[in-house]
């Protein structure tokens, strides 16, 4: 509450009830600041602006802070950066992200107690919500008994995480964890956690997140702001410490018109993904505003929210509005928190925070730095793919497509596939039937993702094309890895209702769990006779799923093609068994009358979906959903955890061990230090993505971390992922840069997660050369491109290679989140100067690489030049990152 003494008590004031019947509380009045400058303000800044206001204390957040946000509209038309703190109302975490920090928290404790401090003093000042969502494997598919089978397999391969985190729900205060089989992250975000407004004692205020998922932007949808962050960043915002971030410039994305017949949100997302990715939104907001908005439903919202990372932008923000209090009634939050919820935002209110958009009403211009326009009756059906989500296809253009991307070199958009092998037709035996495998084969094809899989128009769409299927006979081949992991229980209770899941089932799309599987590589196993197909004959085979990221690698080590589809289409190709087809042309296959089957005859019209959704989605089944979310499950409930503050670590745990990180840790920093005569780890192009450097999926049963789990007596078969094992540093280092498909220069191409060790010109692993250098007392640095470390913010991209004792990373540019992870963790971001690269300077990545530093902290300035010298002769300046910059280019 505010005291006497805050800066901005005199707008402190009541928010009155509706009809006179008291107040809600108190709030911070954005009104009765009487300055003209807030109402061209984007919304989304708005909410900059009330946490700025609320946190004032003159300490860590200033007055001229919230005058910095105030004058944004100059600032941003000036093009000048400016930095400002920003302290969210709560922190998101998932179990792949979630269990790192925790154990941080907890060696935290131990380092206080170790100095001699309270270590209870280690404890979340903002309320922590975390859902766990990513441990979850599609091992078994196609089966009545997926479910279940896949959740006994969950929790015994994860009893020792989730003992640990069910700890840490009783250990921390302000921490709610929602247990496994509860529904993926964002989707229970969206329809239980996201608040909208906090009431707090009786301060109101906004709800805003920061995630240590990328796609916490799907929150956006709901008018909170939201997005992801590095765990480390995430650690130190639970402790109550402000974020430092550049106030960012604002796209305003317009949307006119109405979505035609037979396009999916799917489809949109895909099309505004390209867009914005062209227009060069890294760093930034985007907003949407415009007439089309009121046609927009929220889940068709919450699609386009969720993929900012995939084009780029920080959040992609709509605005409260009579859609978002209709999705709040829909998924059975209280009519007394709607009327909350509204009375603060509803600009026709005397005492709200007009921060709510009225599209019956005419709207009130907002400044924004660029602008987008988008006629939604222009968007069309497509995919994206084979490698990346903002490589968009048109779907009559797919067929096409996908030839040249067999012609073309190995790149984004090519497999190097020669003419005379492109029609290789492999023939093999599956379950004794015969079976046959061609380039563009599908052999997964999977509705998962927060994406898509809780968005009833597109899940019932699904449904209908299934149910359509079905009548005419179709059917998916029998080895083609079919899967359903739905958002939250909500959807299973609407496709029984409508009657459609049985079709789906029949197809072979049984659900395999509520959580993120196929889109984070937890695809798991293909049959050993498929397998071997692909890998004997070098078929470039394709999955499909409904899912956000595509990157190389990422869904299964041997599907090469992998393509981002809506629920309806995944079904589709999945009955068509290939990507290599025109369905305005070619028959999908022959019903059971022997007739050919085409695309128009199994898709429904967007009247039959919309009646569908109608008739079957209630608010009912959310509140009967999530009424009991918290209580677990029998899994749950029967885990044991200590009852102590400290955590007893286990010397012999494979999942949770003690990490290093805050060991000997005394109260006077070291000085910085430079680098001296340090080798390369690796010479990496351009895009490595976070997957590439600490890979979420398999564990290679060759590769170092499996030789760490064999030795500890875990069997290949529970090996688990690497995302299930983040609670272990030891697995977590062996596993940095394990990715399959990495391609390192220094092996001239050669795609795999091997290096060159240069002192003995040996090919290692590059867990093993790093030791080899580690032992030897030798630094290393790692050479790459542009756009490092895209894709998931993920700590241990960072963590690992700290492990491995990399001291700097020098690139063409890096994604913005992973650079402060590195700072983070203390190794050097370099950037070359514009126009330069490793090659362009003739570096090939065996020299000796020395860097210098002040030896001063107070010498060290943000973007000041660093010169490098090689023993070979060259010297070359590079621009320090130790920044919060992220326009586009310079991630």
């Amino acid at each position: 509450m505010a005291s006497e003494h805050h800066p901005f008590r005199g707008i402190f004031t009541s928010l009155s009830k509706p009809g006179g019947g008291g107040e809600y509380g108190k709030f911070y009045s954005l009104p009765a600041l009487n300055d003209p400058r807030i109402d061209r303000l984007p919304y989304c800044i708005t909410v900059l602006l009330e946490s700025a206001i609320r946190n004032c204390d003159n300490f860590q957040i200033t007055e001229d802070d919230v005058g910095r946000i105030i004058d944004w509209g100059t600032t941003s038309a000036d093009q000048v950066e400016v930095e400002i703190p920003f302290k969210p109302a709560r922190v998101l975490l998932q179990d792949f992200t979630g269990v790192p920090a925790l154990v941080d928290l907890a060696a935290m404790r131990d380092a206080m107690n170790e100095l001699g401090s309270d270590p209870d003093a280690i404890n979340p000042l903002v309320p922590v919500d975390l859902v766990i969502d990513h441990s979850v494997h599609a091992d078994l598919a196609r089966s009545e008994n997926a479910l279940k089978a896949n959740m006994d397999l969950e929790f015994r391969r994860n009893k020792e995480r989730f003992a640990f985190l069910k700890w840490g729900s009783t250990a921390f205060h302000n921490m709610l964890i929602i247990p496994a089989g509860s529904g993926i992250v964002h989707q229970v975000n969206l329809e239980y956690l996201g608040r909208v407004v906090f009431n707090s004692g009786g301060l109101v205020y906004p709800d805003s997140v920061v995630g240590t998922d990328s796609h916490t932007t799907m929150i956006d949808a709901l008018g909170i702001a939201g997005w992801g962050v590095g765990g480390i960043e995430a650690e130190a915002t639970m402790l109550g410490q402000p974020m430092s971030m550049l106030l960012p410039r604002v796209v305003g994305f317009k949307m006119s018109g109405k979505l035609r017949d037979g396009v999916t949100a799917t489809d949109l997302v895909l099309t505004v993904t390209q867009m914005l990715r062209n227009h060069g939104v890294v760093g930034k907001f985007v907003e949407f505003y415009g007439p089309g908005m009121a046609t927009l439903p929220l889940a068709d919202r919450a699609t386009i929210a969720n993929m900012s990372p995939e084009y780029g932008a920080t959040m992609g923000f709509f605005p409260v509005d009579h859609v978002t209090l209709q999705y709040l009634k829909l998924t059975g939050r209280s009519d007394d928190t709607i009327a909350m919820i509204k009375a603060y935002f509803y600009w026709a209110y005397l005492h709200a925070n007009r921060m709510f958009v009225d599209y019956n009403e005419p709207q009130e211009h907002r400044a924004y730095s660029s602008y987008l326009e988008l006629d939604l009756s222009g968007v069309e059906p497509c995919v994206s793919g084979p490698k990346r989500p903002h490589d968009r296809v048109p779907l009559k253009d797919m067929k096409a497509d996908w030839h040249a991307c067999l012609d073309n070199r190995v790149q984004f958009k090519g497999f190097s596939v020669p003419k005379r092998e492109q029609g290789k037709v492999v023939k093999f035996t599956f379950h004794g039937q015969p079976a046959e495998l061609k380039h563009g084969s599908i052999v997964i094809a999977a509705i998962t993702s927060c994406t898509n899989t809780s968005n009833p128009s597109v899940m019932l769409g699904a449904g209908l094309v299934a149910k359509k299927a079905c009548e005419l006979g179709l059917e998916v081949k029998p080895w083609i890895k079919t899967s359903l992991a739905p958002g939250s229980g909500v959807v299973t209770k609407y496709l029984q209702k409508s009657g459609l899941q049985k079709y789906l089932n029949q197809l072979g799309f049984y659900t395999v769990g509520y959580g993120c599987t196929t889109c984070i590589g937890n695809s798991g196993e293909l049959d050993a006779s498929v397998a071997s197909a692909i890998s004997d004959n070098d078929i470039v085979a394709a999955a499909v799923l409904s899912g956000n990221r595509n990157f190389e690698g990422r869904i299964h080590p041997l599907t090469r093609a992998n393509y981002l589809a809506s629920p309806p289409l995944v079904v589709t190709y999945a009955l068509a068994g290939t990507v290599d087809i025109d369905f305005d042309k070619e028959p999908i296959g022959p019903g059971k009358d022997g007739k050919s089957v085409y695309f128009k005859d199994i898709w429904p019209s967007n009247e039959e979906i919309a009646e569908v959704v109608e008739s079957n989605v209630l608010p009912d089944m959310f509140k009967n959903t999530y009424e009991a979310i918290t209580d677990g499950n029998p899994f749950w409930n029967e885990l044991s955890v200590p009852s102590s503050n400290l955590y007893p670590w286990n010397p012999d745990s494979t999942y949770i061990h003690q990490p290093p990180f805050f060991k000997g840790m005394n109260l006077d920093p070291s000085h910085p230090c430079g680098v001296k005569d340090a080798y390369c780890l690796l010479n990496l192009g351009d895009g490595i993505t976070t997957d590439q450097i600490s890979p979420p999926g398999s564990i290679h049963k060759e590769s170092p971390a499996a030789r760490y789990l064999m030795e500890h007596g875990v069997d290949p078969k529970e090996f688990n992922s690497y995302g299930s094992r983040r609670g272990n540093d030891e697995v977590m280092a062996r596993g940095t840069f394990a990715n399959m498909r990495i391609i390192n220069k220094l092996l001239n191409g050669e795609v795999g997660p091997k290096t060159i060790h240069i002192p003995s010109r040996e090919k290692l692993y590059v867990y093993d050369a790093a030791m080899r250098y580690k032992s030897a007392g030798q630094d290393t640095i790692i050479l790459a491109g542009a756009e490092y470390g895209t894709g998931s913010s993920r700590d241990w991209a960072a963590k690992g290679p700290m492990l491995l004792g990399v001291k700097a990373v020098i690139s063409k540019s890096f994604e913005t989140i992973h650079r402060s992870n590195l700072v983070g963790m203390g190794i050097i971001p370099l950037c070359f100067k514009c126009g330069e690269d490793a090659e362009t300077l003739g570096l090939d990545g065996h020299e000796h690489y020395t860097i210098s530093l002040p030896q001063k902290i107070s010498d060290i300035r943000p973007g000041q030049d660093v010169t490098v010298t090689s023993n070979t002769g060259k010297s070359f300046t590079c621009m320090l990152r130790f920044d919060t910059r992220g326009r586009a280019g310079i991630f």
